[in-house]
């Protein structure tokens, strides 16, 4: 298939509109419910307040921005797939933004001062002084949006491929953070049960994680890993050329495939976290081979390996008392740090590419249970 054939069979996946809109009319959208924020989706509401302002100050100094993106579902409902912090942003300011997991107004924001508006400091849309005079509300609510919308008819895939490229500026987007939301609109129910054995059971014992770690769900994207490093194939592992998209595309594969079994595959990840619980957060800290103990930060390199390892003699390892579970575990992982070819493709420097392949023969070999 050549390029203008390709460009034609592409364009027949996308069917989108545009359309522009005043403020005051998406007010009345939203509360509505004819344009939804997944409650997940609010998670990712980061920007602060400073950055909040200086929307705020585009927008009454009718500087443009940047086009909404929204996806139309089969009810005609808008989802919002880009510009999550500048519709938050607008509809937190004037009172509307809601919490969407309990339905409650949450409290309007009030602005700090900006470059070209100082006397925004403490501003508020309609509470107490200082706010918006009917004059500067008019005019705000009268300011327009650009919206394009991806029409129902459009290719199903289509939606967080946009997500993923359109995705940037603002507060940085973590990799995971755009992840899921690929995963919230590839299929919610597979998201909610991911999400759900990263904050239950062993493994949030295991993972020892920095306040920032975790509000960038580095934690969900470590069972992200988990998943698709042990699904993977030797070949797939083998091939890959960019770490994030290969978790991406892996992950939704199996978040819309009918072979991927979530029960039989929940049983394997808490019973590897169960037996990695035995030594807590220790498990995947660097170790220091001199002093024998760990006493380093948390190691991907060490989190591949011994989650691989042990994934592939988990029967022997459950089979352990729970005494010599802890004996054996402790062993195996000073082993790890000690192991040439573990040390060789674990260290500074060394790409994904090169370590991944390699962390499941490391794993395997050292968590045996002889």
């Amino acid at each position: 298939m050549g390029i203008l054939e390709e460009v034609e069979t592409s364009r027949q996946n996308i069917r989108s509109d545009g359309y522009t809109m005043s403020i005051g009319e998406v007010v009345n959208l939203y509360r509505d419910k004819e344009i939804q924020i997944r409650p997940e989706y609010q998670r990712l509401f980061r920007w602060p307040i400073e950055k909040q302002s200086r929307l705020i100050e585009s927008i009454l100094l009718d500087i443009p921005l940047p086009t909404i993106f929204v996806a139309q579902r089969e009810d005609g409902v808008w989802e919002v797939v880009d510009g999550l912090q500048r519709l938050s942003t607008i509809l937190s300011f004037m009172g509307e933004l809601r919490d969407e997991a309990t339905g409650a107004t949450l409290p309007p924001s009030k602005l700090t001062r900006t470059k070209y508006l100082p006397s925004l400091e403490g501003m508020s849309y309609s509470g107490e002084e200082p706010r918006f005079s009917p004059e500067l509300k008019i005019h705000f609510k009268r300011a327009r949006l650009d919206f394009r919308i991806l029409l129902r008819e459009s290719d199903e895939r289509v939606k967080y491929e946009l997500f993923d490229r359109l995705n940037s500026g603002g507060v940085p987007t973590s990799p995971q953070e755009v992840r899921t939301a690929q995963l919230l609109m590839t299929n919610a129910e597979f998201y909610v049960w991911l999400d759900r054995l990263r904050t239950e059971g062993p493994f949030a014992d295991c993972v020892p994680l920095t306040d920032r770690q975790i509000s960038e769900q580095y934690d969900l994207e470590l069972a992200t890993r988990f998943f698709v490093l042990k699904n993977a194939t030797p070949s797939e592992l083998n091939r890959f050329s960019d770490m994030d998209t290969f978790l991406s595309d892996q992950i939704l594969d199996m978040a819309t495939s009918g072979d991927f079994d979530t029960a039989q595959q929940q049983v394997i990840f808490e019973g590897v976290f169960g037996v990695l619980s035995s030594l807590g957060p220790d498990v995947f800290r660097r170790y220091d081979v001199r002093r024998e103990k760990p006493s380093g930060a948390f190691s991907v390199s060490a989190f591949e390996a011994i989650t691989l390892g042990v994934a592939g003699h988990l029967d022997d390892w459950k089979n352990l008392r729970v005494d010599e579970q802890a004996d054996r575990l402790r062993s195996a992982v000073s082993e790890l740090w000690k192991d040439d070819q573990f040390r060789k493709y674990s260290g500074a420097g060394v790409r994904a590419t090169s370590r991944v392949p390699m962390m499941p023969l490391v794993g395997n070999r050292i968590f045996s249970v002889d």
